[in-house]
């Protein structure tokens, strides 16, 4: 049975490392925001028109997708980098479960992009339009839900060997593959203009294109969103997590 208490302990001791990294977390909200900035500057007067009115207002919300994704990554650099120097013994020999253990990890990474993703919540609601009070539950929701799906990714992908360089090849792959082969930059238009079926289908299910969606709703950018998405974030959020469970477990144990 999970000990919730034990749980938080272990998200409680992740959230007290990342606070005492101000700087990288301060420098990696300022890249963010110049990313944003740089893109809608660029791309605004390029883009067309017809596909995607305004630039600026449509990738905002998809930033905010993207901000998860940084936050919660640094949980799995962690977790590579207790795995290469075997710091894992003294995770092993802590008085709980291995599934309290490894939940707490994911919680963890979930505190982690909730909390950097504050910044682009904010923003958002500047270049579109502040949520409203039905929209408001979907927006957390769903914060919760991908922040829970990348925490889980990154654990998986940084535990998934001991090895400095296959960890860092992994995390650029899946860094590579989430930024590009999503809609963030691009909606489900462009993408059937450029890939062939039935890529654009598969990208547009995807954790981060389902969460901009919602969000580009959420911000008053669409005025319609079919919000069985939802249920469809929750499957990737639960099969992540059991993902990251299974290659966690298996490398905290393997000799």
């Amino acid at each position: 049975m999970i000990n919730i208490s034990k749980v938080f302990l272990i998200a409680r001791r992740d959230l007290y490392r990342f606070w005492q990294s101000k700087q990288w977390l301060a420098g990696q909200i300022a890249m963010n925001l110049a990313d944003i900035l740089i893109f809608a500057m660029i791309f605004r007067g390029i883009v067309r028109k017809d596909l995607i009115p305004d630039y600026l207002r449509f990738m905002t919300p998809g930033a905010v997708a993207l901000a998860t994704f940084v936050a919660a990554f640094s949980i799995g650099r962690e977790v590579g980098m207790e795995i290469r120097r075997d710091a894992v013994e003294y995770l092993l020999v802590l008085p709980m479960s291995r599934q309290d253990l490894v939940l707490g990890r994911v919680f963890g990474g979930m505190l982690r992009g909730l909390i950097y993703q504050l910044v682009f919540l904010v923003l958002a609601s500047i270049i579109d339009s502040p949520p409203t009070l039905t929209q408001l539950p979907v927006l957390t929701i769903t914060s919760i839900l991908l922040t829970m799906s990348m925490s889980s990714l990154a654990i998986a992908v940084s535990s998934v060997s001991r090895d400095f360089n296959i960890q860092a090849t992994f995390r650029a792959l899946t860094h590579y593959l989430l930024f590009f082969f999503s809609n963030v930059f691009y909606t489900k238009q462009v993408l059937s203009l450029r890939f062939p079926h039935p890529l654009p289908e598969i990208i547009s299910i995807t954790p981060i294109s389902i969460a901009a969606d919602i969000y580009r709703w959420c911000f008053n950018y669409y005025t319609y969103i079919d919000l069985q998405s939802l249920a469809l974030l929750t499957m990737w959020s639960i099969a992540l997590t059991f993902l990251a469970s299974i290659i966690y477990l298996r490398n905290l144990t393997k000799r």
